[in-house]
């Protein structure tokens, strides 16, 4: 039976879609067990799947052209993954190499979901990716594309939506990229909303009620893996994310209590300890400085980069977007906007 024309037309619209994040205090510092107020963003990933004539499982993932695996290609690619982060976790490799690419996440995710469900397919499958997530700018798009992929795919397998099972798989495929992430990522774009996030486990708090804009100034030269390792290489030990636990519970503070104007000094107080550890390159820290003048708070809103001059993403809270300065250094910038609900079927 072609099960690709028979479902075709119940599967057509199935969608499920994720929210990428920002981090307003306590990057870096969460990896040491610190809180941090993460909070998920109207930019999302979309992952669409239908069946296929045929048994092989392709995959659009809109920045890379589209390939085709038969499902025991994917299992050797899966085992080759799972060696090098042996060898990560032995020491013997930097994380940069346990992926020999980017779509190699989203390949692995989807044999790893598979396969620890103990389901089989009657057909190939169609995978669409569609992201309005910056890549590679510390908002978690990697965190939110897994999480609508093998949301799309338990669904399509009719599997009871488990959060916890979710966030663990998610979990497990980001560290094949990050090495050791905190989980904030995953935890925010399952489950949306504005979230204190402390050693794996989130509380829900107000989203903040402050504008606040998003400002660009270019993807990282240093991936967030390797921003990890260099802090942790240089910081690991250091007394400094105590510093940064006392200004995440004060943002937690302010925004429970919704006091704006002691949530922007905690946003600048938390800039300056992000500039200590050596992640803000010194472009953005001028253009920080100068949003500060003009009465605003700004700060890196990812893991930053530990050389050149782009630094990912920035939070701007001002009472106008910046468009003029951003004109100056070359930045975009745009109004940014919390995601209530997290990740869902569309």
């Amino acid at each position: 039976m072609d099960i690709s024309v028979s479902m075709n037309h119940w599967w057509r619209a199935m969608k499920a879609v994720a929210p990428g994040k920002i981090i307003i205090s306590g990057e870096h510092a969460v990896v040491y067990g610190a809180p941090a107020v993460g909070m998920a963003v109207d930019r999302n990933a979309v992952f669409q799947l239908k069946p296929q004539a045929s048994d092989e499982i392709s995959f659009d993932l809109q920045h890379a052209a589209t390939s085709s695996f038969t499902l025991l290609a994917l299992r050797d690619l899966k085992k080759r993954v799972e060696r090098k982060y042996n060898q990560f976790q032995q020491g013997e490799l930097g994380i940069r190499y346990v992926l020999s690419a980017p779509a190699d996440l989203f390949r692995f995710a989807f044999i790893h979901a598979l396969d620890g469900l103990h389901r089989s397919l009657d057909s190939g499958l169609a995978m669409k990716l569609r992201s309005t997530i910056p890549v590679g700018c510390g908002m978690g798009s990697s965190a939110a594309t897994v999480l609508s992929e093998i949301r799309a795919l338990g669904h399509y397998l009719r599997v009871d939506f488990k959060p916890d099972w979710y966030y663990e798989y998610s979990l497990e495929v980001e560290r094949l990229q990050h090495g050791h992430p905190s989980g904030i990522d995953s935890y925010i774009a399952l489950h949306g909303g504005c979230t204190y996030f402390k050693e794996g486990e989130g509380q829900k708090i107000p989203m903040p009620s402050v504008k606040m804009f998003l400002v660009e100034t270019g993807i990282p030269e240093s991936s967030t893996g390797v921003c990890v390792e260099s802090v942790r290489n240089q910081f690991g030990s250091s007394s400094i994310w105590s510093e940064f636990g006392a200004v995440t519970e004060e943002v937690r503070t302010h925004l429970e209590m919704n006091e704006q104007s002691k949530l922007y000094e905690s946003i600048r107080a938390n800039h300056r300890l992000l500039d200590q550890i050596g992640v803000v390159p010194g472009r953005v820290g001028q253009f920080v400085r100068e949003i500060e003048s003009q009465g605003g708070a700004a700060k890196i809103c990812g893991a930053g980069s530990v050389k050149g001059e782009a630094a990912g993403v920035l939070i701007v809270l001002a009472d106008e977007a910046p468009t003029a300065l951003c004109e100056q250094y070359g930045y975009t910038v745009s109004p940014l906007r919390g995601d209530p609900l997290g990740t869902r079927l569309v």
